[in-house]
Parts: C-alpha cells; sequence; structure tokens
C-alpha cells in the first residue's frame, strides 16, 4: 500500500518544510525520504518483536537519516516531525492511475487485495483516508501486525495465499520494495510488479520481477496486455 498505491514523498516532503528548517530541493528531500526508509526497515523487526515501540521506530529513522546530512535532531524534534508526518498522511490520495485500474479491476469481477506491513490502527487508517474498501473488501485487507508475521515472511505471504484460495497462476502482486514485495511474491510462485518510482537500486537476487515500472500509469498497458493473454 505505502508508496504504491500512493505517493509517500508528498506528506514527508510537507514535513521536512514545515520541522526541518532546511532549504532541501526535492531531489535533496527524496534522498532523505529514502534514507528514512532505509533506517525504518533496519528496526522493523524489532518493533514488530515488541523490542521498540513505534515512536522508537518513528524517531530514530528521521534521527539518522537526518544524520546523513549533516542535521541533527533532539529527541523532542524527532517526535514533532513524526506527529507533523502524521498529520499529512491524513491528506494522502491515491495516485490517478492506481483509481483507474482498480476501477477496472473491480468491474472485471477480479479479487483484490492489499497485504502491508505496519500497525493495524495506522494502516486501517490510510485504507480508510484512501477510500480502498470500495474496491477492497476489509476482509481481504492484510496487515502484517495483525496476521504476526512480516513481509518478505513466506508464512505471510501463505497465509494471504491460503485465505484468498488463490491460484498461483493467476495472482499478480505489485509492490515497490524489492526486498519486502518482490522477493516475498516470487519466493510463493506469483507474478510480480516492481513499482520503482524512486528508482532504487535492484539487489542481487535469484528472484526477479515480471515486470520492472517507474509509474503507476505502467500499470495499466501491462495489465492491458495480461487481458489479451
Amino acid at each position: 500500500m505505502d508508496d504504491t498505491l500512493y505517493d509517500q514523498l508528498q506528506p514527508f516532503h510537507k514535513a521536512v518544510h514545515q520541522q526541518l528548517n532546511t532549504s532541501f530541493n526535492n531531489d535533496e528531500i527524496k534522498a532523505l525520504y529514502l534514507a528514512s526508509r532505509k533506517y525504518s526497515d533496519e528496526v522493523f523487526e524489532k518493533h514488530m518483536n515488541g523490542e521498540i515501540t513505534a515512536l522508537d521506530l518513528q524517531t530514530y529513522r528521521i534521527t539518522k537519516a537526518c544524520q546523513d546530512f549533516g542535521i541533527s535532531l533532539t529527541y523532542q524534534q524527532a517526535v514533532t516531525f513524526q506527529e507533523t508526518y502524521l498529520h499529512e498522511q491524513q491528506q494522502i490520495q491515491l495516485f490517478p492511475a492506481i483509481v483507474e485500474l482498480l476501477d477496472s479491476l473491480y468491474a472485471n469481477n477480479k479479487q483484490l487485495a492489499i497485504l502491508t506491513n505496519g500497525e493495524v490502527d495506522h494502516q486501517m487508517m490510510k485504507v480508510q483516508r484512501l477510500g480502498i474498501t470500495q474496491w477492497v473488501p476489509a476482509e481481504h485487507i492484510f496487515v502484517s501486525a495483525r496476521v504476526g508475521y512480516s513481509k518478505p515472511s513466506q508464512k505471510l505471504f501463505e497465509y494471504v495465499e491460503n485465505t484468498l484460495e488463490l491460484d498461483k497462476d493467476h495472482t499478480v502482486y505489485i509492490g515497490d520494495s524489492f526486498e519486502n514485495d518482490i522477493i516475498g511474491a516470487k519466493q510463493m510462485g506469483w507474478s510480480a510488479i516492481w513499482m520503482n518510482h524512486r528508482q532504487r537500486t535492484k539487489p542481487v537476487s535469484n528472484h526477479q520481477p515480471d515486470h520492472t515500472i517507474e509509474s503507476s500509469d505502467d500499470l495499466l498497458a501491462i495489465f492491458d496486455i495480461m487481458e489479451e493473454v
């Protein structure tokens, strides 16, 4: 969901301008965002295991990312940044191409689901803000904290496959994280589309996406081709 269905950089961008008092340009803010996601992934399992709180993770990732750019944040400054970021997340919207794709798939009676890492309440807030349940039933929205496993754990993907009684040969998964999404889906034998709109470097892996795109707009053409096959 995050940074696949909507632009996660947008609320981050606004929080940077409101709280960090920097003259960062768009490319620098993008680099800071990517650094924060790296540090978030670094401690995510500790959070899932109960070793650290959500706020610990959130303050850690922005503090460490800022250090990479020579910016020193106090703990309270990191907390205030996170509060601003959460406030701006109330304004998120689906990518227009995602709306068009969901409309098309729903109209053609395709089974749709969401698989996302994170806390239940926080992720469901985003689901509500994005209006996802008009296409995806609530029981098809899988949040890692509710299931008990996190991407890319094969157990999480198996849980989704078994719950929805998926046919591997007709399951297509879209995600922005190579490690969490593409590896997770390909280890199950699903088709996988890597939405690499942040131009991340592809890691060395035995798993390869079936398609790599740099914009959600490209999804429409891919699914048109799939319908023709």
